[in-house]
């Protein structure tokens, strides 16, 4: 399992440079597909839509009671999976995480 990790650290770390970081981990991803990088992946290209869709719905607003929330919000669940990432954890991002990995489970 620790070699699984190792293996799959610099994948899962670039998984979460926005949505070119998770396009590009799934392409080093697809060859040997490591279940660790695979997870982190899942994750950040998860986080890359909830980004975007939230982000566009939320543009049109000039308050920033609206945006600075949303930029924080974005912040620490980026903040969180990449610690995780670093650290060799696979532990879904919370409140949504699970999700995440319901729904991208062919990645």
């Amino acid at each position: 399992m620790n070699n699984t990790i190792e293996e799959g650290k610099s994948t899962a770390i670039t998984a979460y440079i926005l949505v070119v970081g998770a396009l590009i981990a799934m392409s080093m991803n697809a060859e040997h597909k490591n279940p660790y990088a695979s997870f982190h992946i899942r994750q950040a290209m998860g986080l890359s839509i909830l980004f975007v869709a939230i982000g566009y719905s939320i543009s049109g607003f000039a308050d920033p009671m609206i945006t600075y929330p949303f930029w924080i919000f974005m912040a620490v669940l980026w903040s969180y999976g990449i610690i995780t990432a670093i650290k060799g954890e696979t532990t879904p991002i919370p409140l949504i995480g699970n999700f995440f990995q319901k729904f991208f489970k062919k990645l």
